[in-house]
């Protein structure tokens, strides 16, 4: 009995689903905008070696973004300008410590 209510019920939302109308004022969606030169180019790396660190400097279209520096003694730390406005912010990792849930619904 369940599984008749239940398969009944399913084809009643697959219905709704369908008959829905296609309103007629749809337009085309435009073309994204074209990238500039610059975001195709890999980044420059400027590598200056100091006696107590190494410090790499990442630009793009001449704009430093990033900046690696490597100590003689302990972990690598990154400088990072987030909103562009030329203030660099301590990460200790380019790993943001975001992790989305993933489970395996279906298998085929």
């Amino acid at each position: 009995m369940r599984l008749l209510s239940l398969l009944l019920l399913s084809g009643f939302s697959l219905t709704a689903f369908a008959a829905k109308p296609v309103p007629g004022n749809l337009e085309p969606l435009p073309p994204p905008p074209a990238l500039d030169a610059a975001s195709d180019e890999e980044p420059e790396v400027t590598i200056i070696k100091q006696t107590e660190q190494t410090v790499e400097e990442f630009r793009t279209g001449g704009r430093l973004y990033m900046i690696k520096i490597t100590p003689k003694v302990g972990a690598p730390y990154y400088l990072i300008d987030d909103r562009g406005d030329g203030k660099f912010a301590r990460q200790e990792s380019l790993d943001s410590g975001f992790r989305p849930p993933r489970w395996v619904i279906h298998r085929f």
